[in-house]
């Protein structure tokens, strides 16, 4: 079924392989359909999402159009900018995400439409495919191929990662950090991988005619409402500063989310296996063991997350919409206790970021690998 997750990587990573699959994944596939079958629901958003893509549009528009037009006194910039920060976030939680992932509808037309979200906000779902849905997906928390473990020399994400002296302070730094993230893929990743034709040390097909007509086509509407038609209208130092606090705003609020996931001290990580090797897991139990959900019964932090804070879940069924993620994380416990597998989840976000505080100091306080010294 198109619904359930292959753990075929991109051929990049072809020599890296998992074993067979498991009776647990076989388990959670039929516990899942037969929970389709029983409640007749479609797999995919429905009106739900519909109607919550309304309320993410109508909130970006309302906040720029505020922030543009009616915000005359600095406390009113900070809202309609804050605003906006948050809106472009919540557009890239729920609509592009499931659009990226094919599970927004059943109409492979629709889900490239609202994938396409994320070509309007800065980044590229072009280039978000691969690095997302093929590396981090795939080899989830496996070093030199998921690239979201990749974090320049700056912060050191996980244990087989260099450590220098600046990262003993990382756990402190690293929340302003945060902020440089939608401007790194707005002005640099997209066009750096187009470029050298690489995600980390993986190599990806260039884009190619309207694909490639395409990226730079969004990339200039982008740059045209949130840079050009601002400094149009307001001096080049208020807008920059302005540009830096939605990127502030949106920055943390995605980091921090990806994060809270995978970059935790309940979350294990692997080394690359040398080639011909294979994983120590099977693909499900590698998804559970890397994967880590946080506040599952919070229901405004999941509207606005786009089930985001059900990783566990999302990873094992990326397929299959966020708005049927707390459904389906009742029952992938219930499989995980019968097999005797631990589900990863912190009840509260606040305990989930003193978990990455914690994993952050760790790794910038671990001894450094004999290749860095």
């Amino acid at each position: 079924m198109n619904a359930h997750p292959s753990p075929v990587g991109p051929r990049t990573a072809a020599a890296v392989k998992y074993p067979s699959h498991s009776e647990l994944r076989a388990a959670l596939i039929d516990r899942v359909d037969a929970y389709f079958e029983k409640s007749q629901k479609s797999r995919h958003g429905g009106p739900r999402l519909w109607l919550k893509t309304a309320i993410l549009v109508a909130w970006w528009t309302v906040s720029y159009l505020g922030l543009m037009f009616v915000a005359d006194t600095w406390w009113q910039v900070l809202i309609a900018a804050g605003s906006l920060g948050l809106a472009v976030a919540g557009i890239g939680f729920n609509i592009q995400h499931d659009g990226g992932h094919g599970s927004y509808s059943a109409k492979p037309w629709v889900n490239r439409v609202t994938a396409m979200a994320l070509d309007l906000v800065g980044g590229s779902s072009y280039m978000w495919r691969f690095k997302h849905n093929l590396l981090h997906h795939h080899y989830t928390n496996v070093d030199g191929l998921d690239d979201d473990l990749e974090a320049g020399p700056f912060l050191r994400l996980a244990p087989e990662k260099p450590r220098y002296w600046f990262h003993r302070f990382q756990h402190l730094y690293m929340w302003p950090l945060y902020l440089f993230l939608p401007i790194k893929w707005q002005w640099y990743d997209d066009f750096h991988t187009l470029a050298v034709g690489r995600i980390g040390g993986q190599s990806v097909p260039r884009p190619r005619g309207w694909a490639l007509v395409g990226l730079f086509a969004f990339k200039a509407l982008f740059f045209g409402w949130a840079l050009v038609l601002p400094l149009v209208l307001y001096p080049t130092g208020v807008v920059l500063a302005v540009y830096a606090f939605v990127c502030l705003v949106s920055g943390i609020t995605l980091a921090t989310v990806f994060q809270l996931a995978h970059c935790v001290e309940e979350a294990e990580f692997e080394d690359r296996p040398g080639p011909g090797g294979r994983l120590p897991r099977p693909w499900a139990e590698h998804q559970l063991a890397t994967t880590v959900d946080f506040s599952p019964r919070n229901p405004l932090l999941s509207w606005y997350l786009g089930g985001l804070n059900f990783q566990v879940e999302h990873h094992l069924f990326p397929k299959i919409s966020h708005v049927h993620y707390p459904a389906i994380e009742r029952i992938v416990r219930q499989v995980c206790a019968e097999f005797g597998v631990r589900h990863r989840s912190h009840a509260r976000l606040a305990s989930a970021l003193a978990s990455h505080v914690r994993h952050m100091r760790k790794m910038g306080l671990a001894a450094l690998p004999e290749t860095a010294r």
